[in-house]
C-alpha cells in the first residue's frame, strides 16, 4: 500500500490556499446545516453570477449541432448565433467531440491574435498561440519549460496567487520572492525587484523569469504603463522572461485607470530581446466560466525552434479541452453591433461590471470603517487583500525572519478559522499568498450577491471589535 512517505516529496511541499483547511472546514461546516459565505476563490458562476447568454445559447448548439435543424430553434435562438454557430462546425466538422490540433483550433487561435490586434493595435501571430485548459495550464507549461537547471526560479509577486508558489514547488523550481509596495497601492518597486534578485543569486537561486499579475491577485491593484516599462526594462536588464498574468483585464472598475497589456508596451518600446508569455482566460472578466476550462498562452520574442517545443509539450496531453476552445473563441470575438444578439450581450456585460463595482466599493468603504483594518477600494480584480491589527502577541523583534513568518501564519489562520465559525464567512489567511513579516492580512473576494457583501461587512466588525477585545483581556 502506498503511504504518505512514498509520495513525490515536491507534492508535499505544494501547498494552495485558497483549498486550504479553512474551506476543508468550511465545506463540513455547510454539511452540518450552517450557511457559509464563500469568499476564498475567484469562481463567479459559483457566487451568483449569471452565465451571458450569448455564450451559452452558442455552447448549446455547438455540443448538440440537431438544435440547428430543427424550426423551434429560429424562435429560440438570435439568428447571428444561428448562423454563427453553422460557420464554427463547418470550419470545425468534428464540432466537441474529438481531439483538435495539440495548440489549438487553427480559426480560434486565428481570432485571437485578430483580438490582441484590435485590443492593443499591434502585430499577432496565431503561430504564436496555443489554447490552454484555463490560464494555470499555461502558467504550468512555462514553469515547465524554463526549469533547466537546479536552483532555477521564478521571481514571484508577495502576495501572489498561490499557483506560481505551489507549481514551482511541484516541478522542484525555486522561489524568488519580490515584495509588492503596500503603501503606493501594491506596486512593482524597483529597488524591491533589486534586492529580491540579489538575495535570490546570494541564496544560490537562479531567476529565470518574473511573473507579474495585472490586475493583480490578490490585492486589486491595476499597473500604470509607466511601471510595466520598468519591468520590462529591469527583465531586459537581468536576462529575464516575463509571465504576464492578464486573466482580469476586463475587471478594472476606477474609470481613471485602463488596462495596459504587456504585449502593447513591449511593442511601443521596441523591445526584441526580452521573451514574454501572456495568459487570458474565460474564467474572470465578466464571463466567469470557470467550469469550462478555456484561455490561450500568446508568446512573443520566442524563436520557431522555441515554439516547436512548447507545441510538442502541449502535444503530451493531446490538446486543450474542446468546449473550453469554443468558450475562449467566445470571449476574443463577441457579438458586434447590428448583430440579433448585440443588445442583451453589451445589457449583461454592463450589468455584470457594475455589480462588481458596486460591491468592490461596498467591500473597501465598509471595511475601512473597522478599527483596526485598512483596504483601498479594489481598483480591478476581484478581491481585497485586507490588512488587520491585532492587540498582544509575542514580541517578534527577536526572532528570525522564518519565525515571524510563522508565527504570523498561525495567527491569521487562527483568525480566519475563527471567523468561519462565528460567521460562516470563509476568506483566505494573508499567509497562504505571502506577506511582510510583522503584519497580517486576509483575502477576500467581492463576488457575492450585493446583500451577503453588506451582511460580510456588518457582520466582520461585530467579529473583529469582539475578537481584538478578548484578545486584549487576556
Amino acid at each position: 500500500m502506498v503511504t504518505r512517505d512514498d509520495l513525490n516529496p515536491h507534492l508535499l511541499a505544494a501547498h494552495y490556499a485558497v483549498r486550504g483547511p479553512i474551506v476543508l472546514r468550511a465545506q463540513e461546516l455547510e454539511d452540518q446545516g450552517r450557511k457559509v459565505i464563500y469568499c476564498n476563490i475567484g469562481n463567479p458562476q459559483g457566487l451568483k453570477q449569471r452565465p451571458m447568454t450569448f455564450l451559452r445559447q452558442m455552447l448549446s448548439l455547438l455540443e448538440f449541432p440537431e438544435l440547428l435543424r430543427h424550426a423551434e430553434s429560429r424562435k429560440l435562438f438570435p439568428r447571428d448565433i444561428l448562423d454563427r454557430a453553422e460557420r464554427m462546425l463547418e470550419l470545425h466538422p468534428p464540432g466537441t467531440g474529438a481531439y483538435s490540433q495539440s495548440p489549438g483550433i487553427p480559426f480560434i487561435r486565428k481570432a485571437v491574435a485578430e483580438f490582441i490586434q484590435r485590443r492593443d493595435d499591434i502585430l499577432a501571430d496565431k503561430e504564436h498561440v496555443i489554447l490552454t485548459d484555463g490560464a494555470s495550464k499555461g502558467v504550468q507549461g512555462v514553469i515547465t519549460a524554463l526549469l533547466k537547471r537546479p536552483g532555477d526560479g521564478f521571481m514571484i509577486p508577495i502576495p501572489q496567487y498561490p499557483l506560481y508558489s505551489a507549481s514551482l514547488a511541484l516541478y522542484g523550481g525555486e522561489q524568488i520572492g519580490y515584495y509588492l509596495d503596500e503603501d503606493r497601492g501594491w506596486e512593482l518597486n524597483e529597488r524591491i525587484l533589486r534586492d529580491s534578485l540579489t538575495e535570490g543569486r546570494r541564496q544560490g537561486r537562479n531567476a529565470v523569469a518574473i511573473v507579474v499579475i495585472n490586475p493583480g491577485n490578490p490585492t486589486g491593484a491595476v499597473l500604470s504603463e509607466g511601471n510595466i516599462r520598468m519591468i520590462i526594462g529591469f527583465a531586459r536588464e537581468n536576462g529575464l522572461s516575463i509571465i504576464a498574468d492578464e486573466v482580469y483585464q476586463e475587471n478594472v472598475y476606477d474609470p481613471g485607470l485602463r488596462f495596459h497589456s504587456f504585449a502593447r508596451v513591449m511593442a511601443s518600446m521596441r523591445e526584441q530581446d526580452v521573451s514574454l508569455f501572456s495568459l487570458h482566460s474565460v474564467s474572470k472578466g465578466f464571463l466567469g466560466e470557470c467550469g469550462h476550462r478555456g484561455g490561450y498562452l500568446e508568446f512573443r520574442n520566442i524563436p520557431d525552434e522555441v515554439m516547436a517545443e512548447f507545441v510538442k509539450l502541449q502535444s503530451i496531453s493531446l490538446c486543450a479541452n474542446l468546449p473550453g476552445q469554443f468558450a475562449t473563441y467566445l470571449m476574443v470575438a463577441p457579438p458586434r453591433e447590428g448583430d440579433e444578439s448585440y443588445p442583451t450581450y453589451v445589457r449583461e456585460r454592463d450589468e455584470i461590471l457594475a455589480d462588481l463595482k458596486a460591491k468592490a466599493e461596498i467591500l473597501g468603504e465598509g471595511i475601512t470603517t473597522i478599527e483596526g483594518m485598512s483596504v483601498a477600494i479594489p481598483r480591478g480584480a476581484m478581491y481585497a487583500f485586507v490588512r488587520f491589527e491585532l492587540p498582544g502577541g509575542e514580541d517578534t523583534t527577536r526572532m528570525s525572519i522564518s519565525e515571524r513568518v510563522a508565527y504570523g501564519e498561525e495567527r491569521d489562520t487562527r483568525y480566519c478559522l475563527a471567523l468561519l465559525e462565528e460567521t460562516g464567512i470563509c476568506v483566505v489567511p494573508g499567509s497562504g499568498f505571502g506577506q511582510v513579516p510583522g503584519t497580517l492580512h486576509f483575502r477576500t473576494t467581492f463576488l457575492p450577491p450585493r446583500d451577503e457583501i453588506e451582511q460580510l461587512v456588518r457582520s466582520l466588525k461585530k467579529f473583529h471589535e469582539r475578537y481584538i477585545r478578548e484578545l486584549a483581556e487576556a
